[in-house]
């Protein structure tokens, strides 16, 4: 087991300890409040049994996490599976694209890959990218850290999103080294 993963179910043990209930209680508690996103999830903890943001954001990222296994184990699908469903039709394009991603990705260390019903997210001690087609032509790079330079590739998105910069990507050949870069920095910076 990986020092993330131990870290993981050491925060998550602290939480149930804080709270007075078990990992089922709490989520069972999410999915009864009818809440689908992440930012809203988090408040919730926050607000109805005093977490912190940290606490807060990990136990929902449990939640959200078990759910899309969930979601994947009822269709029977593995994680390479789930990926032929969100590339296949008019999407099949830009596989190409989350494929030179991921490659390069894996050389920079251990991470965890988590699929989501239309993208994958990328995590070590927190969310560090999302991958996925936005549009039947364009694939979006999510990337998680603060304080990079926006340029016209590198959009800025507004406060509270899933991502704090998106890239916009047509073709495989735009997989350079300023979005290598910037994927490695988020990369560091949440592990």
């Amino acid at each position: 087991m990986s020092t993330i993963e131990r870290a993981k179910i050491t925060q998550l043990a602290n939480i149930q300890k804080k709270t007075g209930k078990s990992l089922d209680e709490l989520t069972k508690l999410i999915q009864s409040s009818g809440l689908s996103k992440h930012g809203e999830i988090r408040s919730m903890l926050m607000e109805k049994l005093g977490l912190t943001y940290g606490d807060a954001h990990n136990l929902a990222l449990y939640a959200l996490k078990l759910d899309a296994q969930l979601a994947a184990k009822e269709k029977g699908l593995s994680t390479s599976q789930v990926l032929d469903e969100i590339y296949s039709g008019p999407k099949a394009g830009l596989r190409p694209i989350h494929d030179k991603l991921m490659n390069t990705i894996q050389g920079f260390g251990e991470f965890e890959i988590v699929p989501k019903k239309g993208y994958v997210s990328l995590r070590r001690k927190r969310q560090f990218a999302m991958l996925g087609p936005s549009t039947n032509t364009r694939f979006e790079l999510g990337i998680n850290i603060k304080n990079l330079e926006a340029d016209e590739r590198l959009l800025k998105q507004p406060e509270g999103s899933m991502c704090n910069y998106k890239v916009r990507l047509t073709d495989v050949n735009q997989v350079d080294e300023g979005v290598i870069s910037w994927v490695r920095r988020a990369f560091d910076a949440a592990g």
